[in-house]
C-alpha cells in the first residue's frame, strides 16, 4: 500500500510555474525525493488550464507523511507558496494492486 496526494496549486499570470521552477531549482524539491518513505515528488502542467500546477506526491505510508509534514522543508515550501500567492487543493489516494481484468487496457 502507498499513499498519493496529489496537490492542485493555483495561481495567477504564471506563478504556479515559477513556484514549481523554484521547488525545482533550489533543491526543494530533490531533498524531498531524498526523505525516507518518498516514492514519488513530480510537478505537471494541465493542458486545459495554464495557471494551475498539479503535484503529484506519492509515500510508502501515513508514517513517513508525518514525518516530511515536520521537516524543516515544510516551512520553505509555506514561505513559497505564499511568495506565489498560490491556492490550493488536494486530493488523497490509497493505492491497491491493479486486478488482472485490468491488465489488458495496459500496453507495457
Amino acid at each position: 500500500m502507498s499513499i498519493t496526494v496529489n496537490l492542485y496549486y493555483h495561481g495567477k499570470n504564471g506563478s504556479a510555474r515559477a513556484f514549481a521552477e523554484e521547488m525545482e531549482r533550489s533543491g526543494i524539491a530533490d531533498a524531498i525525493r531524498a526523505e525516507k518513505g518518498n516514492l514519488q515528488y513530480r510537478y505537471f502542467v494541465p493542458t486545459d488550464d495554464s495557471e494551475t500546477v498539479l503535484l503529484i506526491d506519492s509515500w510508502a505510508d501515513q508514517a513517513a507523511i508525518d514525518a516530511h509534514h515536520q521537516s524543516p522543508m515544510m516551512r520553505q515550501i509555506a514561505a513559497l507558496r505564499e511568495q506565489y500567492d498560490l491556492h490550493m487543493e488536494a486530493k488523497r489516494f490509497v493505492s491497491m494492486d491493479v486486478p488482472q481484468s485490468d491488465e489488458q487496457f495496459l500496453r507495457k
